[in-house]
């Protein structure tokens, strides 16, 4: 089943030219970017919606790739979410802290304990309440720019 209608005009982005390869295999006619999010090769508000799937908890610089983001975003833009998100209990957090080096080093630079919607509010979004979802530690989430009108979905 696509993830996006066919009238969504989609380009992806990775910084892995392995995957791209298998997106390639996936989206065939789907325009494929290597890049890495803290460096965006677009110009300034080209995008209606930026998508990120577990992307901000593996980028070095995630406040970096969230300026991108902001960089990219059309006014009244989106950026929709899913990612790895700190625990909110503190033994779980904990937990994520002690496993975190390891963790990061397995799976590709992923940081279990980053607290990604803080980071995300904290580059000027604001986290829209309706179809937030929430289950352990992934969240998915649609935000918008402080301060900007909204336009229509």
């Amino acid at each position: 089943m696509p993830l996006f209608t066919a009238t969504v005009r989609a380009v992806g982005v990775d910084p892995a030219f392995e995957s791209l390869g298998r997106a390639r295999r996936r989206a065939p006619g789907v325009p494929l970017v290597q890049a890495r999010a803290e460096a965006l090769p677009f110009r300034d508000r080209c995008f209606d919606t930026v998508v990120s799937g577990l992307v901000l908890c593996s980028v070095p610089d995630p406040s970096a790739g969230l300026a991108e983001v902001r960089r990219v975003l059309r006014p009244g833009g989106t950026l929709r979410a899913l990612e790895h998100v700190r625990a909110t209990t503190a033994w779980r957090a904990r937990v994520q802290d002690v496993i975190q080096p390891a963790w990061t080093w397995m799976a590709g630079g992923c940081h279990p304990n980053r607290d990604t919607e803080r980071a995300v509010e904290a580059a000027g979004f604001a986290i829209e309440p309706e179809g937030r979802r929430a289950r352990a530690n992934v969240r998915r989430f649609a935000a918008r720019l402080r301060g900007v009108g909204t336009m229509p979905s």
